[in-house]
């Protein structure tokens, strides 16, 4: 049966590398894990084992690590940025790269003696970074994220008018725990043009916000080319920071409701940010049957159940926008 060759690409996955800054006596950590994937004019590899396209993946590695060293990683996206950008134009029979990273926080130990280089490993979420160039035309993809954002409501939430058949015994409640693990993805409007990396530093966003990060925004330019690079690292924290609002204030009627407020507030007040998108599993918490016991229960005690769980998930998207970020970039 005639057969013929469908997309591929190939790489090297999860590159750990940590670069230290030292300030004088001060240390500056990043901890990162890259993947790179490159696809291109690779038919000979596949048909006839001919390697005189392949790149190795062990030269990937080394890239990583040297330009770790010479570009400094100051954040995420930027060094997926300068990645991406070396692969594409180095080799002619490379035309596409695609950089994912996800950063682990570490938090400075304030310790007596001279220097600040302790750390400590900070438990909450991973930051996340996909960045994508085309050669042929030019085009830059950055999607930024998080994952394992652990957040919880132990009031203002209820869930109750719900569908029900002859397999429902789900009571309705009108006071419950609300929790989730946020795994969210969000793409820049930014798709390159000729801005190199070193214009970061020049934002857009929420220039004149004040530490809440409530103002700025408003819709940008609807093409993305003509905008300067976003300051990566400032718009991932008032990201974050609006996520994370919008589930504390948001009296839930549903997960659903309240996954909608969050991305709603992002596209409101990140003028940057297109397009978000959501995987939020229901972290049931339910109340423990203290009767036996002579007890009640006035929503003092939970049992929290890891599985089954519910899980939402959806995009929000400014209006005009066009959904490009793939349903499956954020399943749990």
């Amino acid at each position: 049966m005639p057969t013929t060759l469908g997309f591929n690409q190939y790489g090297k996955a999860e590159n750990r590398v940590v670069r230290i800054t030292r300030d004088g006596g001060t240390h500056h950590i990043k901890d990162l894990n890259v993947s790179v994937s490159l696809s291109g004019d690779m038919a000979d590899v596949h048909y006839s084992g001919s390697n005189a396209h392949v790149l190795p993946t062990d030269t990937m590695k080394n890239t990583v690590h040297v330009f770790a060293k010479e570009h400094g990683t100051a954040s995420a996206e930027e060094f997926g940025i300068r990645l991406a950008r070396h692969f594409v134009t180095d080799r002619d029979a490379i035309h596409r790269a695609r950089v994912r990273i996800e950063e682990y926080a570490w938090e400075r130990i304030a310790a007596a003696g001279e220097g600040e280089h302790s750390f400590v490993r900070r438990g909450q979420e991973t930051r996340l970074a996909q960045i994508t160039f085309d050669g042929a035309s030019g085009a830059w993809e950055v999607i930024s994220g998080l994952t394992d954002l652990t957040v919880l409501n132990s009031t203002g939430s209820e869930f109750r008018g719900f569908a029900r058949d002859a397999y429902t015994t789900l009571a309705e409640t009108c006071d419950r725990i609300l929790a989730t693990d946020v795994s969210a993805r969000w793409r820049h409007r930014w798709t390159g043009g000729d801005a190199p990396p070193e214009a970061v530093g020049r934002t857009v966003g929420d220039r004149a916000a004040g530490a809440d990060g409530g103002g700025g925004g408003g819709a940008g330019s609807p093409a993305g080319e003509g905008e300067a690079m976003p300051d990566w690292n400032e718009s991932y924290e008032q990201t974050k920071s609006h996520l994370l609002r919008a589930f504390a204030e948001t009296y839930s009627l549903s997960l659903q409701q309240t996954l909608y407020r969050m991305g709603a507030r992002v596209i409101e007040h990140r003028a940057e940010i297109d397009e978000i998108r959501f995987a939020l599993p229901n972290k049931h918490h339910f109340l423990v049957d203290l009767g036996p016991f002579g007890l009640k229960n006035d929503n003092e005690v939970y049992v929290a159940a890891d599985r089954p769980y519910g899980l939402i998930e959806a995009t929000v998207l400014r209006d005009g926008a066009e959904q490009r970020i793939p349903p499956d970039l954020t399943s749990v």
